[in-house]
């Protein structure tokens, strides 16, 4: 791959077709990511971390069978929340419940709304708080996702395994 592909990447997002689109721009101290773009038509991109991309599957809690597939999705350990595009969101009826407030790698803080979905993933579900991405925002599942998924990484396969058994409390 060119040496010319290797970008800084400010934001991801789903193109007219659906598709993930990146917008590389010059390499700033600002961005959080280094990541490697091809010319693959799904546009498959990874990080020196060995990070992958997922498909994922929203469902809104109160309309049963309303479904909306998302492919490329990173699966991003280091995020509290999962962020999908607003316009996904909004297109399943999803609510705006809650505002947050996020601090970025620069110091920068930036403010989003949140809201309930059914998240698919690798063959289970789980209900999840979401945040309403916008078109300069990565689409990513985050940590909160995969536990109640009860999903962990597979680094070495770069896939989403099952986690096994989760802890409980036993009262002695």
């Amino acid at each position: 791959m060119p040496s010319s592909f290797r970008r800084r990447a400010d934001d991801l997002h789903l193109d007219s077709a659906g598709r993930p689109s990146v917008h590389c721009h010059s390499q700033e101290p600002t961005c959080a990511r280094s990541i490697l773009a091809t010319r693959d038509p799904e546009v498959r991109l990874t990080d020196d971390m060995g990070t992958f991309r997922i498909e994922v599957e929203l469902e809104n809690p109160g309309v049963a069978r309303a479904r909306q597939r998302l492919s490329g999705v990173l699966v991003d350990t280091g995020a509290e929340l999962s962020w999908f595009p607003a316009t996904l969101l909004e297109s399943l009826g999803i609510r705006r419940t809650k505002q947050w407030r996020f601090r970025q790698a620069d110091g920068s803080v930036l403010e989003r709304w949140t809201g309930y979905i059914i998240a698919h993933v690798a063959g289970t579900e789980t209900i999840d708080e979401v945040v309403f991405g916008e078109p300069s925002d990565m689409v990513l599942l985050g940590a909160r996702s995969l536990e109640g998924l009860n999903l962990r990484v597979d680094p070495a396969n770069k896939t989403l395994v099952d986690a096994g058994p989760a802890p409980a409390a036993l009262v002695v």
